[in-house]
């Protein structure tokens, strides 16, 4: 991990149930999110957010540009 990751998840890492290992293991993770909806949409941010290192997401909408 290095000094920027660091600065970014020091709250998390403070945690007492966290720490250094386990922010490690979320950078090194994969989710999986299928369905960008109402539910999906929040989820992939705070897993984003949590440090999660690789996110896939699968939605079979279309998305138009109105």
């Amino acid at each position: 991990m290095d000094d920027t990751q660091l600065l970014r998840y020091s709250r998390h890492i403070l945690l007492s149930e966290l720490g250094v290992d386990a922010q490690q293991r979320f950078g090194e993770s994969h989710a999986l999110i299928v369905g960008i909806g109402g539910l999906g949409n929040p989820v992939a941010q705070f897993l984003a957010a949590a440090g999660v290192g690789t996110l896939t997401l699968i939605d079979a909408d279309r998305v138009d540009l109105t």
